[in-house]
């Protein structure tokens, strides 16, 4: 809970902030909007992760002093690992042994954590950072504001993602008055990539197909694909939702093969489709509209059987929005 979070850094000082493996800009962005509020509260404070930070977000402040650690040397006061559905997505040994505050926004989250603050309703991890330092009777300083901005921006696809709220806009508005640049944040995110991730996405979009109902949408990254591309992890973030452009296309399946037999997917819906609930039957999660699992198998087996999860998702949202719609209607 809050109230637990903003007890337990008022009565330590030493803290060490991780995330999971392969960050994206909730995960970078959080880490470092907490990192700076312990900071300016006179705290002692780290930022650890496993592996590179991606290149979008190093010009965040305080990116430069992110350490890439692969086990934990020390015992800190605790620990806060930041948007993780569990203790080993930061791939960083040692991590259970310390006292832990989970923070994420993902219902799907173990509760890990000595401490667990899960707020479902918040659009990012960002946005609980800014109610921390509200809570805390911190300061918004300009470095946590573009840190926190830019956890928001990426996890809601520059506000127009459902997880979008009033909140959201109000949290970005003040951000920004505290001296987040928008323009500059968005170039970092949206222009900023090199041309190895014109190459791969040209791959990948050569594998693009539709199923049978023309709703859903599949996509295929391979090892060679990369190599050939020289791409880099990150290098295709935000493929999986290309072909959400097209109106008939209400989800997307993107499979990228990291080992033999093995992928991680990445899923995104419309509306009311909840993409969640298929992640979860295949040992994923997420959010309704985006999650994200991995698998092992046959690869043209394992994507026919996510497809018809997903299919099946789409069959129960359109029978709910019948049913929602008779239900509206009064016989006289």
């Amino acid at each position: 809970m809050l109230s637990q979070v903003v007890e337990l850094i008022e009565n330590k000082r030493d803290f060490a902030i991780t995330t999971h493996i392969k960050p994206d800009g909730d995960g970078v962005g959080s880490s470092l909007g907490l990192f700076w509020l312990l900071l300016s509260l006179g705290k002692k404070a780290e930022v650890i992760v496993h592996g590179d930070v991606p290149a979008a977000y190093r010009s965040l402040p305080g990116a430069e002093d992110i350490r890439d650690v692969r086990s934990i040397e020390r015992r800190y006061d605790a620990v806060f690992v930041i948007e993780c559905s569990d203790i080993k997505r930061p791939g960083i040994a040692g991590l259970e042994s310390q006292f832990t505050v989970n923070i994420d926004h993902h219902a799907t989250s173990e509760h890990f954590g000595t401490v667990n603050w899960i707020d479902s309703t918040a659009s990012a991890v960002g946005e609980m950072i800014y109610n921390l330092c509200k809570a805390i009777g911190g300061r918004i300083t300009k470095e946590i504001a573009e840190c926190v901005y830019m956890a928001l921006v990426t996890d809601t696809g520059s506000f127009h993602f459902s997880n979008t709220s009033d909140r959201t806009l109000k949290v970005a508005s003040e951000l920004i008055k505290a001296g987040a640049k928008p323009a500059k944040i968005g170039e970092a995110v949206y222009a900023n990539y090199p041309w190895s991730r014109i190459e791969l996405m040209r791959r990948v979009l050569d594998t693009v197909k539709r199923d049978d109902s023309g709703k859903i949408a599949t996509l295929r990254q391979t090892i060679e694909m990369k190599r050939l591309s020289g791409a880099v992890d990150g290098d295709n973030n935000g493929f999986v939702n290309i072909p959400l452009a097209a109106k008939e296309v209400v989800a997307a399946v993107y499979m990228r093969e990291v080992g033999t037999d093995e992928y991680r997917v990445s899923l995104r819906s419309k509306g009311d489709i909840n993409i969640a609930r298929v992640a979860e039957k295949f040992g994923g999660g997420g959010h309704k509209n985006a999650a994200g699992l991995r698998i092992i198998g046959n690869w043209d087996e394992k994507e026919s059987e996510i497809v018809d999860a997903v299919r099946r998702a789409i069959e129960a949202s359109e029978a709910d929005s019948s049913s929602n719609g008779l239900n509206g209607h009064h016989v006289k």
